[in-house]
């Protein structure tokens, strides 16, 4: 069974930093572009940032642009997400993903993928 569980979340004044971490099991991480999206309330789930397993590349939305980093830990197989600087608008809930389109211009699940998803880890940040 493949199985993400993300942790880390938790709540912070705007400027602070989180990491979020990933673990996966059932699956290596390294045989797939991985990455993270958030939900916000009332909006819709949005590509925050992934790895492809071919070339080891990284993408940002411009939202969390020179303030997240992604990173991967293939001994572990887990993820992990830098969050410094943070901002009210990064209120969301936080998933980790396996099996992305991953690129300049798109990250996304690939259709028909992994289909691994977590449950979320929650983030808020206060003003």
């Amino acid at each position: 069974e493949v199985q993400v569980v993300e942790s880390g979340g938790g709540l912070v004044q705007a400027g602070g930093s989180l990491r979020l971490s990933c673990a996966a099991s059932g699956f290596r991480f390294d045989d797939y572009a991985i990455g993270w999206f958030r939900q916000a309330p009332g909006k819709e789930r949005e590509g925050v940032s992934c790895i492809n397993n071919s070339d080891d590349s990284i993408y940002y939305s411009d939202s969390v642009k020179g303030r997240f980093t992604i990173s991967r830990d293939n001994a572990k197989n887990t993820m992990h997400l830098q969050m410094n600087s943070l901002r009210p608008e990064d209120t969301a809930v936080y998933y980790c993903a396996a099996d992305l389109l991953c690129s300049n211009r798109i990250i996304a699940p690939m259709l028909n993928g992994l289909g691994a998803w977590g449950k979320g880890t929650l983030v808020t940040v206060s003003s």
